[in-house]
């Protein structure tokens, strides 16, 4: 039978050095991984949160050339670093980057404090990136527990509670950082993460036939490695009816910025309007003085706990809407200039076509 949470520490046992040996063979090469300094590390781990490998390659390497160091972090305008990071998602991160990278500046001389601990009382760093950071740059044999890891030592032990809970992860990491070489605490908890990443895979069948550690895994010899860890059922995403318009003046567009608090904060967008309207009801129903109008496409975009549903409507106005909330651009400084969230990516991807449409 599969062992409750109860056992879980007792038993995370398995031979270190297959793992490490597979990992040196078989590691994906990325970027980050090459020669990393602290703020390599850093950046890299912020963005891979929540983020497919894959996506982040691009951004990684942009990041660093446009903001090489700690002190550029510190001092970069907001909608700049927000530029940056368009695309990734998840902004709060951004932004916490820059909060700890101004900690660091002032309190550490603009570099990294080596010290697990110290890393942890930095703005958006928690356990698992301190871990990473700690170990990766810095030599110090402490664990880095992700999604990744949590997976794979679930199968290992075939433990079949609730591994969402926090105590189960600090639990985890306790046990797993009595295991790790003292010589290579980096290549261990990366070996972990690229196991999970690679090996045992999420949301399917697992690559059991070449796991280093298989004859340990206890999921794998009961057969139910591929149902394991067990989540908690989510609950149902909010759904939210949006009409996205895309307002025109003299080849111009509208944009406005979001509130600095709660979804999407201080990001610029498209000014919008609750339910899905036609292009007539939304002039209509705001009194827009459009001389045209177009129906566009509809859209979804999906977060955490809510879920757009989006359609949306140009028009092209007979003068400027008086909104003090609203700037008129031209649409090359969406590029530029200004973090759209991808939300609004289907509509952005319009607007060069249609300033031009009433502007010739």
């Amino acid at each position: 039978m599969a062992r409750k949470k109860e056992n879980l520490l007792e038993e995370i046992s398995f031979p270190v050095q297959p793992l490490l040996e597979w990992y040196q063979q078989n590691a994906r090469k990325l970027p980050w991984r090459d020669h990393p300094t602290p703020y390599q590390t850093w950046v890299s781990e912020i963005m891979l949160q929540q983020t497919r490998v894959e996506a982040v390659k691009g951004y990684y390497q942009h990041f660093l050339q446009e903001i090489p160091d700690i002190p550029a972090l510190a001092a970069v305008p907001e909608d700049k670093l927000l530029k940056l990071w368009e695309g990734l998602g998840y902004y709060s991160r951004a932004r916490n980057l820059q909060k700890a990278a101004r900690v660091v500046t002032k309190q550490h001389g603009g570099c990294l404090p080596a010290s697990y601990q110290s890393l942890l009382t930095l703005p958006g760093i928690g356990s698992y990136t301190a871990g990473a950071i700690a170990s990766i740059a810095f030599g110090v044999p402490v664990a880095a527990v992700d999604g990744n890891v949590i997976r794979v030592i679930a199968r290992l032990l075939a433990f079949d509670g609730d591994s969402t809970l926090q105590d189960i992860k600090t639990e985890i990491a306790e046990k797993l950082t009595k295991l790790i070489p003292a010589d290579t605490p980096g290549m261990f908890n990366q070996a972990m993460m690229e196991l999970g990443a690679t090996v045992c895979l999420p949301n399917g069948m697992p690559k059991c036939g070449v796991c280093p550690i298989r004859q340990s895994c206890r999921g794998w010899e009961l057969g139910i490695a591929d149902h394991l860890p067990i989540k908690p059922k989510k609950k149902p995403r909010r759904i939210e009816e949006k009409t996205i318009l895309l307002l025109f003046w003299q080849g111009k567009v509208a944009i406005r910025k979001r509130q600095t608090k709660g979804l999407l904060a201080g990001l610029w967008e498209f000014p919008w309007v609750d339910g899905l309207l036609s292009p007539k009801e939304a002039a209509e129903k705001y009194a827009f003085a459009a001389k045209e109008a177009r129906r566009l496409g509809e859209g979804k975009h999906i977060f955490t706990h809510v879920e757009w549903r989006m359609n949306g409507a140009a028009l092209w106005l007979e003068a400027p809407l008086a909104a003090d909330e609203m700037i008129w651009i031209p649409p090359k400084e969406l590029e530029s200039h200004y973090p759209i969230p991808s939300a609004f990516e289907l509509y952005r991807k319009e607007v060069d076509h249609l300033a031009q449409f009433w502007h010739k």
